[in-house]
């Protein structure tokens, strides 16, 4: 099979599909790679680095669309990337479609066969090739929204850790996930004050395992948010539910009880925003303010940390990439359940139940199209 390797080119985003060591992996299997000049550039990783481990080198996006079988990037095609997308042709990406029409449109007159990396899921549960960019984004949330609540960002001038005879900085995080525990982890490491709400009790108890009394944990209610939040310096949202839009846990009346100079930073903001305010930015212009709250809405968050981030995706979704090269994405899908739902669009049709309940599609289970 030859796989395809576009440079990305949604704003700030850095991150390259795959890196040279992916590269060469995939042409040990006998496969070619063709890699758009410029894509690691980045992370530091030049043409010459590619071609080293193989690949060849395309001049623009349009001649690696036009070759490859399989297009493997980071980031949801941007409009242009998905005009170039052909029939049968396979995507393998994150898309994040519930919360993007148009892009699911075009996905769908595209006639292109498109698995979403937030969408696979792991014999023993959770969403592997999400997973390790929810680790970098909760770690990620806690380090922004502490730079946000300094005074020149437009924050109350709150240091998260306080000192020595002053309290330290309220955190509340909404989801006890991946993205949860890892914001968790980073803000108990910085001497805040953490509560995090879910409500998936043994989610807590793992949590209460793992943080001990450094950590307040708290059932999910709409009373328990709405208190919360008005006390709280930062909120993170990580809500997660796989392939849907995100759940409106802070509503705007809520965001308008809360301290002046108080932030939140919306981890959800790919799926919709778990706030009622939410709406995506970038890293070129991260935030905006509503009712003196500074909202960091960054909708890829990871590819501020470019580098750490292209590594841990390409550790998780190598080994599903060689899947679907070795043995065509037909085959692959058959013999993989949890791969197979990554499967959201397939020759025009929808093959995700929540993308197609949220966006109002036709639902079409993946067995049936593979079976077809």
């Amino acid at each position: 099979m030859l796989i395809g390797v576009p440079k990305e080119i949604k704003n700030h985003e850095y991150r390259v599909g795959l890196v040279p060591g992916s590269v060469r992996e995939l042409i040990h299997h006998g496969h070619s790679v063709v890699v758009e000049t410029k894509a690691g550039g980045g992370i530091g990783f030049s043409d010459a680095d590619y071609e080293a481990a193989g690949a060849a080198i395309a001049g623009n996006a349009a001649d690696v669309f036009a070759k490859a079988d399989m297009i493997v990037k980071v980031k949801e095609p941007q409009a242009v990337e998905r005009k170039m997308l052909r029939e049968g042709q396979i995507l393998y990406t994150y898309l994040h479609l519930a919360p993007d029409p148009d892009q699911t449109k075009d996905l769908v007159d595209s006639g292109s066969v498109c698995i979403a990396y937030e969408t696979v899921t792991a014999p023993t549960g959770g969403l592997p090739l999400l997973a390790p960019m929810s680790q970098v984004a909760g770690r990620m949330s806690i380090q922004a929204a502490a730079h946000c609540l300094e005074k020149a960002q437009g924050g109350s001038g709150v240091l998260l850790g306080g000192v020595p005879g002053v309290e330290p900085g309220k955190v509340v995080i909404l989801g006890g996930g991946v993205v949860g525990s890892n914001a968790a982890m980073m803000a108990v490491g910085l001497g805040a004050e953490v509560s995090i709400l879910d409500r998936n009790n043994l989610v807590l108890d793992s949590l209460v395992n793992r943080f001990g009394s450094t950590l307040k944990t708290v059932y999910s209610t709409s009373d328990a948010v709405e208190r919360l939040v008005r006390e709280a310096d930062v909120v993170i949202g990580g809500v997660l539910i796989p392939g849907a839009a995100a759940p409106k846990l802070v509503t705007a009346d809520m965001i308008k009880h809360m301290k002046p100079g108080s932030v939140v930073a919306d981890v959800a903001i790919d799926q919709g925003g778990c706030f009622e305010t939410s709406h995506a930015t970038t890293h070129a212009d991260p935030t905006y303010v509503v009712d003196d709250v500074v909202h960091y809405c960054v909708a890829n968050m990871p590819g501020g940390v470019a580098r750490t981030s292209t590594f841990a995706l390409n550790n998780a979704t190598l080994p599903f990439a060689l899947a679907l090269a070795d043995k065509g994405y037909k085959q692959a899908l058959s013999d993989d359940p949890h791969l197979r739902m990554g499967l959201n669009v397939h020759g025009g049709k929808i093959t995700n139940e929540p993308v197609a309940h949220d966006l109002g599609y036709d639902f079409v289970p993946p067995e049936d199209v593979l079976a077809a």
